[in-house]
Order: C-alpha cells, then sequence, then structure tokens
C-alpha cells in the first residue's frame, strides 16, 4: 500500500455494542467530514459518511467497529479512507455476528463499497468474506443514502448462509499435516517470498484455551488473528530477533482476510468431497 495515498497507519475503534458517534469521531473524522476534499470536481455528489451510517441506523443496521487510514499527505487525513462494520439485529447469532463492511472515502480513493463478512465473538476477529462476486459499490452520484441502504439488504439477503459456513468449517477436522499447509500457505499470502520471520507452527499458536480445536474454523481463526494482529517473535533471514507487525492499513488488511477466507473456503471444499 503506498503511503502517498492512503498511509501505512489506521486509528480505529472497536466494541461489543454499537458504537456512539462520540467514538467514532474521536478516531476516524473522516466519517464525519463537512466537505469533499479540494481535489473533487463539481460532479462529485458529497454526502457525508456519517449521514449514510445514520440512514443505515433506520433501518437496523449499527456501527461496531470504525477506523481510518492515516495520510502523510498534509490536509487529506481528514477525507481519506475509512471503514465501519455494522451489524444487523438479525444476523447476531450464538458465538458470532454476520457483518457489512463498508469502506469509503472523500478523497477520491474510493466509492462506498460493501463486502460481507464474519465478526467472532470469542477472538474479537473481524473476517472479510472472499467472494467479490457479491460486492456492491455505490458512487459519489445520485441518491447516495438510499442507495447504500438498498445495497445493504440486498448484501444482508446474501449473508444469511454466512452462520451455516462456521458451523460447517467447525465440523471440519483437520489433520495436523493439513493445518501446518493452511498456516505455511498463510505465510505466502500474508509474506513476500523469503520475508517472513516466524514459521509456520508459530501462526498456529493459540492465544485462548477456548481455541485449541483441531478443526478448520478454529485454525483459520487462530492463524487469521496471528498474522493480522501481529506481536509474535522470530527471526529475520539474517537471524536478528524481529517481531511480526500488525496490518493497519485497510486496504491491506481486506486483502489479506479476503485472501485466508479463499484458502479456508478451498480446504473446506477439499476436505468434504473427500
Amino acid at each position: 500500500m503506498l503511503a502517498t495515498r492512503f498511509g501505512h497507519n489506521r486509528s480505529e475503534v472497536s466494541r461489543n455494542r454499537a458504537l456512539t458517534e462520540i467514538e467514532m469521531r474521536e478516531t476516524a473524522p473522516s466519517i464525519f467530514a463537512l466537505e469533499p476534499h479540494e481535489s473533487r470536481s463539481a460532479r462529485y455528489t458529497y454526502v457525508p459518511t456519517i449521514d449514510v451510517v445514520r440512514g443505515l441506523a433506520k433501518h437496523g443496521f449499527q456501527p461496531f467497529h470504525a477506523g481510518q487510514s492515516i495520510s502523510r499527505i498534509p490536509g487529506k487525513s481528514a477525507f481519506t479512507k475509512h471503514m465501519v462494520r455494522l451489524r444487523h439485529a438479525d444476523t447476531i447469532a450464538q458465538g458470532g455476528s454476520a457483518e457489512i463492511v463498508m469502506v469509503n472515502s472523500h478523497d477520491g480513493t474510493s466509492s462506498y463499497q460493501m463486502m460481507g463478512g464474519w465478526f467472532e465473538f470469542l477472538c474479537m476477529n473481524g473476517l472479510v468474506r472472499g467472494d467479490k462476486a457479491d460486492d456492491i459499490r455505490v458512487p459519489h452520484k445520485g441518491d447516495i443514502v438510499n442507495d447504500v441502504v438498498q445495497g445493504a439488504h440486498t448484501l444482508l439477503g446474501k449473508l444469511g448462509h454466512m452462520n451455516e459456513v462456521r458451523a460447517e468449517w467447525r465440523g471440519t477436522l483437520l489433520s495436523p499435516d493439513e493445518r501446518m499447509v493452511f498456516a505455511s500457505a498463510a505465510l505466502q499470502l500474508r509474506y513476500d517470498e523469503g520475508k517472513a520471520i516466524v514459521e509456520p507452527h508459530q501462526t498456529l499458536r493459540t492465544r485462548r484455551l477456548d481455541e485449541r480445536g483441531q478443526d478448520l474454523w478454529t485454525t483459520f481463526n487462530v492463524v487469521q488473528e496471528n498474522l493480522i494482529r501481529g506481536g509474535q517473535n522470530g527471526r529475520t533471514a539474517d537471524n536478528r530477533r524481529a517481531t511480526t507487525r500488525e496490518i493497519k492499513g485497510i486496504d491491506q488488511n481486506i486483502k489479506l482476510n479476503r485472501a485466508l477466507w479463499t484458502l479456508a473456503e478451498g480446504m473446506a471444499k477439499l476436505k468434504n468431497a473427500a
């Protein structure tokens, strides 16, 4: 991800309840931008993201996570890319909830983009489904709030199977060798060749006693959390001590999340076809 476009970092806030506007404003002020970046033309229809969030709230969609990129370009942080993860009461299940992951910016780097996601309560993992075919994009023109609300309802209808997927993957047991293959492939998705500072078995280390299962869902979540959040000790190619870094860029986070979902989905198909 280019620092000159989106920045290398983001600030974020997550709660086990719906966020207040004060919490979102403190963490992701670009959601509340009063006008678009000066680079936008007169054809750009400007609607603050918070107006869209309020419109979604009227239809039962509540924000539980908000974050934004931190641009290094002076004056752009107030308009830069931001992400809001929303849940509808109909999507909350035991152990987790399907989510709509909404990304937007007011500096020309993104239209309104909505993706399917899942939030796992145990490990506080925000996953992103890998199927881009179901993504919904709303350009910055026309009746944006209504178009996003309609898109959210359409996407919500496609998320009904997420809890079934979770149940299926929890029932898909992996052998130690299969778990190692999964972890090795995941590391290749995260790092360029020769750049990983941890071994596959380290990405399988659990952070909680309840995550010691050998099933695909647990393996997927453990690996995803370790790669996204970082903090694992390892060594570089020249044997220097190093610690894995948290992925803070919105684009990087979504890209890796989707790739890991696709990997898990492929493993599930192979296992259940056998």
